[in-house]
């Protein structure tokens, strides 16, 4: 094991590109994918205050844009990825992070020496989760926090033993989301779910009853979305979204705070 990796300063002024959208992970700055993009943004949104002063790893950052969310409130952030294409990209794109190749299942830094490790809609990815939990408990410090999001698979596969995504392994419900963690030495202390607010409802009775529904009829038949559609999605922000520990197993994501006793 290693020492917390040094951010290299000649990556600064290295220009910017846009990694391509593949469907495994989320890209900002497009529009048919905003919905996506801003459904992940709520979460980092919502646990940033947790992050204010503090040595965070980002599990599994993809394109990096929640990583460098992060770096405005934490002391440092270290951004761990198995995809060498995304690590290239976050450190050139965003410089305040601390972009590393890594595998999840075997982190590269020392035991007790982080304060928090963030892994939001990865772990569904992994081959290994119980692995990967037990690791990020192994470099975190005494009384650190594991932060995790994943799709409900109540609600993202509903009624399926393999996950509609083809990038996903094994989806989590609430239930399973808390075993996984228990087994791999955390406590947790808070699970809430991500859902629609006000105006998402509104669309989705708009949309026949879900907007998401509508949005993936047009994706997998790779036809252009109507106007008015186009312009519903890419009006979707952060604030669409509202987290609440009531009604868990109707929630779009799960949103999971444990911590390292």
């Amino acid at each position: 094991m290693t020492d917390l990796p040094e951010r290299d300063p000649a990556r600064d002024t290295a220009p910017s590109e846009h990694l391509p959208l593949t469907g495994e992970r989320t890209v900002p700055g497009i529009a048919e994918e905003n919905y996506w993009f801003r459904r992940h943004e709520i979460v980092y949104l919502d646990l940033l205050a947790r992050c204010t002063g503090k040595v965070v790893v980002d599990a599994g950052f993809g394109e990096g844009y929640g990583a460098a969310l992060l770096a405005d409130a934490a002391d440092r952030v270290i951004g761990l990825d198995y995809d060498q294409q995304a690590a290239e990209h976050a450190g050139r794109r965003y410089p305040a992070i601390t972009p590393v190749r890594s595998n999840l299942a075997a982190l590269p830094l020392a035991d007790d020496s982080v304060d928090v490790v963030v892994n939001f809609q990865v772990i569904e990815h992994l081959w290994d989760q119980l692995q990967f939990i037990k690791e990020c408990h192994r470099v975190l410090r005494p009384g650190g926090e594991l932060l995790i999001s994943t799709p409900n698979r109540i609600t993202f596969s509903p009624g399926r033993e393999t996950p509609l995504n083809p990038f996903h392994t094994r989806e989590l419900s609430a239930s399973e989301l808390a075993e996984l963690l228990s087994d791999g030495g955390f406590d947790l202390t808070t699970m809430t779910g991500v859902h629609h607010g006000g105006r998402l409802k509104e669309l989705d009775t708009r949309y026949g009853g879900s907007l998401i529904d509508e949005q993936l009829k047009y994706a997998v038949a790779g036809t252009p979305w109507p106007e008015a559609l186009s312009a519903d999605v890419a009006g979707v922000t952060a604030d669409d979204f509202v987290l609440l520990e009531a009604d868990i197993d109707a929630s779009l994501d799960l949103v999971a705070i444990a911590v390292k006793g």
